[in-house]
């Protein structure tokens, strides 16, 4: 067993836009709470109906989405996110929205409000400090986690990368949840091009990609399930249970 800590929890509330660090998050069926819990529709003749995403459209990270403030720090949403661009500020219903991001992203647009748009389902992303900080040292510059859009980040005791080891019967726990490797899709994150964007959107970095891809199996971090729904905080406890054998480990 692995002993550490939830270091941070970040939701993504519209599909490829920035996102919010949060202090305490809602894990059940739907994955996170709110979690790509609302998305942009591309309304071009030729992929009308389809979300766009960043590896569509780059400058949606230019965009960044979060929830008002909660009370007392109620980790459930209490309604649709707020928009940001350069200082302005937009409704999820502001008549106005739709126009202000197809001018932005020079794509006709429609939006759409549905739990469960992650790519893989209604999942949670998990990732490792200890492999981002080995990341970084492979790559000899700093690698920021939110590349990688997670929405668990972990500081555990454990060597980095000994999650490529993780298999079916490996569970976490956070706080309250627990969460497993089940169900279609989950295990390794296979990456796409999104993590070499920087989180804004501005510059691109390609080695990092070729990277992970020449030495990583082109993955990183977790795809997992809710088993046990509950709360959890950055900062309280977290362990992983049932650790492929030490020989099943990658080497250091």
């Amino acid at each position: 067993m692995y002993r550490g800590s939830v270091h941070d929890l970040y939701r993504w509330p519209v599909k490829s836009l920035r996102g919010e660090l949060v202090s305490s998050a809602l894990l059940d069926h739907r994955g996170m709470a709110g979690d790509r819990a609302y998305a942009l529709i591309d309304e071009r003749p030729d992929r009308a109906g389809k979300r766009l995403t960043v590896r569509q459209n780059a400058a949606m990270l230019t965009w960044e989405a979060a929830y008002p403030a909660t009370c007392d720090g109620a980790p459930e949403p209490p309604g649709p996110p707020v928009l940001y661009r350069g200082g302005e500020a937009w409704a999820w219903d502001d008549p106005d929205l739709p126009a202000a991001l197809s001018e932005s992203y020079g794509v006709p647009l429609s939006l759409r409000a549905a739990d469960g748009q992650q790519d893989r389902g209604p999942t949670v992303h998990v990732t490792f400090e200890a492999s981002r900080r080995a990341l970084e040292e492979e790559m000899g510059a700093e690698v920021d986690v939110t590349r990688f859009r997670p929405n668990v980040h972990l500081d555990l005791d454990a060597p980095a990368f000994a999650e490529k080891a993780f298999d079916g019967g490996t569970t976490i726990s956070a706080g309250e949840v627990t969460l497993g490797i089940v169900g279609e899709n989950a295990g390794l994150c296979v990456r796409c091009a999104v993590p070499s964007w920087d989180p804004h959107g501005r510059v691109r970095w390609p080695e990092l990609q070729s990277h992970l891809i020449a030495e990583h199996g082109n993955t990183f971090g977790l795809i997992m399930r809710v088993l046990v729904p509950g709360v959890t905080r950055v900062g309280e406890a977290a362990s992983v249970a049932n650790v492929p054998a030490p020989s099943a480990l990658p080497a250091p």
